[in-house]
């Protein structure tokens, strides 16, 4: 069996949660004395073994009382799933069924955070972009956890029944993005799936697929982690991994990195690894460098923030990360 830590005290609960950062974040409340949660954590074990990049917390709900009313479980077994602390969904009972399906949801699909547009970059490339950031990308009204149209909310059940791996964005938060996606790809209405870059079509075409047994054939196939990474960091002619994006780091060393290239006016994108767990851990093996922010120049590791400074103080900062000269 798996093993899945067990919250006795209100500090260990809240250290497990917190170190969770952006991850699925999947907490049974159990009791001791009842059979169905012991039951359950058989389950809760499979499902540890299958969604790697999701934590799974028993928590003994007597035991942590003041947190049991805070999520109010009234009941034992609960299953309580979050997601950056925010609750997404409850499942109460032994329901084995209705928590896998959940956490299959929850745990498959990723929301491709708001990326704000560098000063040299058009709407044409952003768009690109956007429609890269995973290989089936699906825009819509809303997000898989709350949909905000029928149209999307069928979209999104037929493809987490078909087992899809996929990534959204919501459009109703950017309206240049819901404007110019219409006319990039001509097509009218939302959501808008794409499939390895390429437009497949909205809800009706998807269905049709579905039907004629041809969506699955379509769809991406696993993809390497090192051919993944090896893709991300050739995306730009500079490439920043760090936590936060460029307008809103969320560590001190990101920060500082930002604030020390802010005068250099420098075309370089940004990626989140707080946002993709499997990134931020495979980046660190994949380049031989154990910390964040990194920094790549023509697909090539530069180093982090340290030898960035020393660039600097070197006066080679411009000569080394500077693409085009």
């Amino acid at each position: 069996m798996a093993s899945i830590p067990v919250c006795k005290d209100e500090e260990s609960f809240k250290q497990l949660v917190q170190k969770a950062g952006s991850q699925l974040v999947v907490l049974h409340f159990e009791a001791d004395w009842a059979d169905e949660c012991k039951q359950m954590n058989d389950v809760l074990a499979e499902l540890a073994k299958e969604y790697t990049h999701t934590i799974f917390i028993r928590v003994e709900a007597e035991d942590v009382a003041d947190i049991s009313q805070h999520y109010e479980v009234e009941c034992v077994p609960t299953f309580v799933l979050l997601k950056e602390r925010k609750v997404l969904t409850k499942v109460e009972g032994a329901d084995a069924g209705k928590l896998s399906s959940s956490v299959k949801y929850h745990a498959t699909s990723f929301v491709v955070p708001t990326i704000k547009p560098s000063s040299t970059e058009n709407l044409e490339e952003r768009l690109k972009r956007l429609i890269n950031a995973h290989s089936c990308m699906l825009f819509m009204k809303g997000s898989p956890a709350e949909p905000r149209c029928g149209f999307s909310r069928q979209t999104i059940q037929i493809l987490q029944e078909q087992g899809v791996k996929f990534g959204t964005f919501d459009i109703l938060g950017d309206n240049e993005v819901r404007q110019g996606l219409k006319t990039y790809s001509d097509w009218p209405t939302y959501p808008q799936l794409y499939i390895n870059g390429e437009l497949v079509g909205g809800l009706d075409i998807i269905k049709e697929l579905v039907e004629n047994g041809e969506l699955a054939d379509m769809l991406p196939k696993p993809e390497d982690l090192n051919k993944r990474l090896e893709k991300l960091i050739k995306q730009h002619k500079m490439m920043i991994f760090m936590k936060g994006e460029r307008e809103a780091p969320r560590c001190k060393f990101s920060r500082a990195l930002m604030e020390l290239l802010k005068p250099y006016n420098l075309d370089f994108q940004t990626f989140d690894i707080l946002e993709d767990e499997e990134v931020r851990q495979g980046l660190k093996s994949y380049s031989n460098w154990p910390t964040y922010p990194q920094i790549y120049v023509n697909g090539e590791l530069v180093g982090g923030l340290d030898i960035i400074k020393e660039l600097k103080d070197n006066d080679e900062l411009l000569s080394t990360l500077n693409p085009t000269s």
